[in-house]
């Protein structure tokens, strides 16, 4: 590489300047704070570990997203995290050991080898929650409400809820004798919803006209409430009421503690449908047609780390958040010391410093002045007080 390009960065990795990292750092510390309220404890794991840990069960796409290298030590492959929900699930179940309802959250930087989405991030800084040890509605619910309010917090508006079960389409397809490549491939239609394709895929695998007509609904169930009373009239013989009964639950106990909750049924969500094993949910804004935030239910990752344990989560990347925050931006403008060194003017910016203000130092010889520095104000000596004084 030329000398001068070596400042350029790899496609899909960024680099935060001021102020902009200063926004950033304070929404995650708002956001966190916010979980921590609801009772949820930081963890921290490590951006890399063993592969096989990493990516225990969450199929291939995490696979792919993930980056891998030899371990110099021990001879194993290891990957770089792409997405932290395993290694919290890992926590508890190895290393908590918990019996009881354990509340986990978490922040930091996840790598991929593609961007979700073209000209996107490569490095989200991700950031989450999960509920573990409660199978109930109750808890789906708790981690669906924390999600809007996180959003909340972040300054996103006019966000909408889709909210779908797992279920529902693992019914569809054991009930029409579907093998696993099929099942893969008619999922893969349905996430693109594309009505065309899925009619021809159907009518390839001579499936019953009944279970083509109920695979053609998913894509176009989505809706309001009533798509709940519709569904269980058309997928009556595929017995999923069950799923559209927790749909219904939970939409109730959401709406109870959020009124204005945006929730929207969506029988094709199936995000995360290689782990997800009941209620997921995906939170989109007008204008982007990429999610902003998912999450769901996921019971199965523990036991392969010796304990399964009912689990249900979410996940943001808080760059995200902050692109499209409606909260305006506050300048931060600090008080510009002139340089000296009379022991009163350090007690004065040590006790300025204490109440959370920004004070700038002068440097000896130094270009620019307070206005140059950032600084709305100024300390100054007047009959032997220094005094802070606006500019």
């Amino acid at each position: 590489m030329v000398t001068q390009n070596r400042w350029l960065l790899p496609e899909g990795i960024e680099e935060i300047l001021p102020p902009q990292a200063g926004r950033l750092e304070g929404l995650c510390r708002k956001i966190i704070d916010l979980h921590i309220s609801w009772g949820y404890q930081l963890v921290m794991p490590p951006l890399i570990e063993y592969l096989d840990s990493l990516l225990t069960g969450t199929g291939s796409d995490l696979d792919l997203q993930t980056f891998k290298l030899t371990d110099q030590l021990s001879g194993r492959l290891l990957g770089i995290r792409a997405d932290t929900t395993p290694q919290v699930a890992r926590i508890d179940a190895h290393n908590l050991k918990r019996d009881i309802p354990t509340r986990l959250c978490y922040l930091g930087t996840v790598l991929h080898t593609r961007p979700e989405d073209t000209g996107g991030t490569r490095s989200p800084l991700q950031m989450g929650a999960e509920l573990y040890g409660h199978e109930g509605i109750e808890s789906d619910a708790e981690i669906l409400c924390l999600m809007l309010e996180s959003l909340k917090a972040a300054g996103i508006s006019r966000v909408h809820v889709d909210l779908g079960h797992v279920g529902v389409y693992q019914g569809l397809a054991h009930q029409a004798g579907l093998t696993g490549e099929q099942e893969m491939q008619l999922f893969d239609v349905l996430q693109r919803k594309a009505a065309a394709e899925l009619k021809n895929l159907v009518r390839s695998w001579s499936l019953s006209n009944k279970a083509s007509r109920m695979f053609s609904y998913l894509i176009e169930a989505n809706g309001n409430a009533s798509i709940l009373h519709e569904a269980r009239k058309v997928l009556a013989d595929a017995k999923v009421k069950h799923c559209l009964d927790d749909l219904q639950k939970i939409a109730k106990l959401v709406t109870k503690r959020l009124p204005d909750a945006p929730l929207n049924f969506d029988l094709a969500e199936l995000r995360g449908y290689h782990y997800h094993t009941g209620i997921v949910f995906a939170a989109y804004v007008p204008g982007r047609g990429q999610g902003i935030a998912f999450g769901g239910r996921y019971n199965d990752i523990g036991s392969a780390f010796g304990r399964a344990r009912p689990a249900t989560g979410f996940s943001t990347d808080v760059k995200t958040l902050l692109a499209l925050s409606s909260v305006p931006e506050q300048e931060q403008e600090g008080i510009f010391v002139p340089c000296s060194n009379d022991p009163k003017q350090i007690k004065v910016i040590n006790k300025l410093r204490q109440q959370g203000e920004i004070v700038i130092c002068e440097l000896p010889k130094q270009k620019g002045n307070a206005h140059n520095m950032g600084c709305n104000r100024q300390l100054i000596r007047k009959n032997g007080i220094w005094k802070v004084v606006k500019l």
